[in-house]
């Protein structure tokens, strides 16, 4: 018969008697009310107790005079010492007594693993931390890479920070970082293999079905993150493009016509004098033994000649196209890296030119003309691109990951792109799949709010399964959220100005989501933030990033956090380059892992943001109603907001008070009638549908109903 057994040593300035409050337990549902079941003395300072029918619970344990320990979760039979130390082959004598302090009362001490990633079905119950693999952390040197474009030099003119940096060797000695910060899910940027001038990013694919080798390392595969990850109960979300292919077309299926790069000489120069770091003699690919950019085997019979061969490209070679010979200084740039829509194959790619202009605001140019040079428009809707995109991807998920983002979503048309995510989410049942369609507005459409795009090509749309773009209720939910860009563009006026007024204008129309509460909400990530027209990382005062965090991780939707800002890393930077001689090191793109070294570590996570998202991150894991909930009950005046999340089916209900800016004395209406614990300071109310709270400046009230109580440690914005 299936039970939980729990043990329990009991600290030494705790009452005699020991009782146990359980929720949320599976498979069974089982919960009980306040105060709970009395565990039973077993000698030596020790209780147990058996919870039948249960293979997995959350759980606290208290003495009944004001003595408990934090929201914990088991799911396998342990022994808790008096420490806060769970131990799996009890009971253990030699940790007899550790402290007399309650179980798991300071932030050290706090479990943060969660529970195993094959038993957490619901991923609402995740929080996200995004990252570009590239740039977080370099584990092995021997496959760092110097793009060809905006290499950066040092003052003797050698070429420093390599744009292919960090790696899953990296990303996998620094899972515990993340995983103490609080995080259960890691996004990374699209892994496959890629090729552009500027390709470190992932955006650029060339080989869907291949992992870029420059990720890699004999000992640290891609399988190897997925396997490290989930060991230590962290999900992994690839990144996936369907809209574009990179410049140079696909391995195996197709190629897009130029001439191979090593023969390009740039005007006023002669072959075999480039001098650009390691491009030196041309511009080729300098970790080729070929020199040479791409190895499609479908490309003409003239241009895999060159493949292996002629590496200093000096041999003529005769551009079919136009009869002339390369190299040639000055000749034609775009016959190396460019395209012309016309010439493409119509199997693979749409033909209709570039966007420009007014094309970005209309759904049939944004879906049929190419994002830019290096982002080449697929024929998404035709069957051999399909059958390529989604039978690659496929393979990633045998392999073990978790959810997809997909990359783009406005660009391609909202039922075909529904073709790729429901087939994705057939193969493996349960996938969790979110969209990015960048917007920076509310994102209403044909809906109003000033916006000045039709329905079809907004967040909500994808959401949805009607057709009707003044309708959102003509069809249900598509399964398929979305990035929140509508609430992320209201911090611009919002907490980036130390105020929460207009908040609630954006959750006034959370009814428009198939489910809003599967939304991924952020305040920044790789292409945009709140500040300078939407394109710099926040650079407003700490306690408004803070204020910004308390409201995204009490609100529906699921948190995600982009690398770096639990320490300020790169405030008010630009996301991406701006000018023409812009680096990396100088962007919101910039090198994190020297942060991360062992004479830095300690200092970053010291930074009050570092301690502030760890603690929020471990309320939201122990309030089911944070993770699940809709919002309701929502009221905003600019320095404070209030509202209720209450969630059916686990019965956990929290009321939320928010203050930025100053102290606030919050009334909160419509809340169930029961006792009320706030997961911030401790504090028990007793409401008869009422409560009246006073939340310091940029901290929050979490009051839950029959709660844990106090979750974690004070800080200077959660006290």
């Amino acid at each position: 018969m299936t039970e939980l057994v729990i043990h329990v040593q009991r600290p030494e300035d705790w009452a005699e008697t020991m009782s146990i409050h359980v929720w949320d337990a599976r498979p069974s549902g089982f919960s009980t009310h306040w105060p709970g079941l009395p565990m039973e003395p077993r000698g030596d300072g020790w209780f147990s107790i058996r919870l039948p029918g249960v293979q997995v619970a959350r759980l606290v344990i208290h003495d009944g005079q004001g003595r408990q320990t934090q929201d914990l979760l088991r799911a396998s039979n342990g022994w808790l010492t008096a420490g806060g130390t769970w131990v799996e082959d009890g009971p253990p004598a030699a940790h007899a007594m550790e402290s007399s302090r309650p179980a798991v009362t300071r932030a050290s001490r706090i479990d943060h693993s969660p529970r195993p990633v094959e038993e957490r079905t619901d991923f609402r119950e995740e929080t996200i931390y995004f990252l570009l693999t590239t740039r977080f952390y370099d584990g092995d040197p021997s496959n760092s890479f110097f793009c060809r474009d905006r290499i950066q030099f040092d003052a003797q003119g050698q070429p420093i920070d390599p744009h292919w940096r960090g790696d899953f060797k990296g990303l996998i000695q620094q899972l515990d970082y993340i995983r103490d910060l609080g995080f259960t899910a890691i996004w990374i940027t699209p892994p496959v293999e890629n090729r552009s001038g500027l390709d470190y990013h992932g955006y650029h694919a060339y080989d869907w079905t291949r992992i870029d080798p420059r990720l890699e390392s004999p000992d640290a595969t891609y399988q190897d993150l997925i396997d490290a990850a989930h060991a230590k109960g962290i999900k992994i979300i690839q990144d996936v493009v369907v809209n574009h292919s990179c410049q140079y077309g696909i391995r195996g299926q197709v190629h897009i016509d130029h001439l191979p790069t090593k023969y390009y000489v740039p005007q006023g120069s002669e072959q075999g004098r480039v001098d650009h770091g390691p491009y030196q003699g041309n511009l080729g690919n300098y970790a080729w033994l070929g020199r040479d950019d791409i190895d499609n085997p479908v490309a003409p019979a003239w241009y895999r000649e060159r493949q292996g061969t002629d590496p200093e490209g000096r041999e003529p070679l005769v551009d079919p196209k136009t009869g002339e010979t390369v190299p040639k200084p000055g000749y034609q740039p775009g016959r190396f890296f460019g395209i012309d829509p016309a010439d493409l194959d119509p199997a693979w790619y749409h033909q209709e030119g570039f966007i420009c202009g007014g094309d970005w605001e209309s759904a049939h140019p944004l879906q049929n003309k190419h994002l830019a040079g290096d982002c080449i428009d697929l024929a998404t809707e035709r069957q051999n691109v399909k059958d390529y995109l989604i039978g690659a991807i496929k393979r990633y998920l045998d392999m073990g990951v978790d959810a997809l983002r997909i990359d783009t979503v406005k660009h391609v048309e909202r039922d075909n792109l529904l073709e790729y995510v429901n087939a994705w989410k057939a193969h493996k049942p349960g996938l969790f799949v979110f969209g990015e369609n960048l917007v920076k507005g509310y994102g209403w459409g044909d809906l109003g709010g000033g916006d000045n795009g039709p329905s079809q090509i907004r967040p909500w749309w994808y959401t949805r399964l009607g057709h009707d773009p003044r309708d959102p209720l003509a069809g249900g939910d598509s399964g398929f959220p979305q990035l929140d860009f509508g609430l992320f563009s209201t911090f611009r006026d919002t907490v980036s100005r130390g105020t929460y007024a207009g908040t609630a204008q954006i959750l006034s129309m959370d009814w428009i989501y198939g489910d809003v509460t599967q939304l991924v909400t952020f305040l920044q990530n790789h292409d945009v933030g709140p500040d300078n027209d939407f394109k710099y990382r926040f650079q407003g005062e700490q306690w408004m990033a803070a204020a910004a965090y308390n409201l995204i991780w009490t609100l529906r939707g699921i948190p995600c956090l982009y690398y770096g800002e639990e320490i300020e890393f790169m405030k008010g930077a630009p996301q991406d380059v701006e000018g023409e001689r812009d680096t990396l090191a100088h962007t919101g793109r910039a090198y994190f892992g020297d942060h991360l070294e062992p004479g830095r570590i300690e200092q970053t996570q010291s930074h009050p943001l570092y301690r502030h998202i760890q603690r929020l991150n471990l309320i939201r894991r122990g309030i089911p109603a944070l993770q699940k909930a809709p919002v309701t009950e929502v009221r905003e005046w600019g320095g404070g907001m209030s509202f209720i999340r209450a969630h059916a089916d686990s019965g956990s209900c929290a009321a939320v008070g928010l203050a930025i800016g100053q102290d606030q004395q919050i009334e909160i209406q419509g809340v169930r009638p029961g006792l009320y614990r706030d997961a911030v300071s401790g504090r028990e109310i007793q409401s008869g549908g009422h409560l009246s709270v006073h939340v310091k400046a940029n901290s929050a009230a979490i009051y839950v109903l029959d709660g844990p109580g106090k979750i974690g440690e004070d800080g200077p914005y959660l006290r």
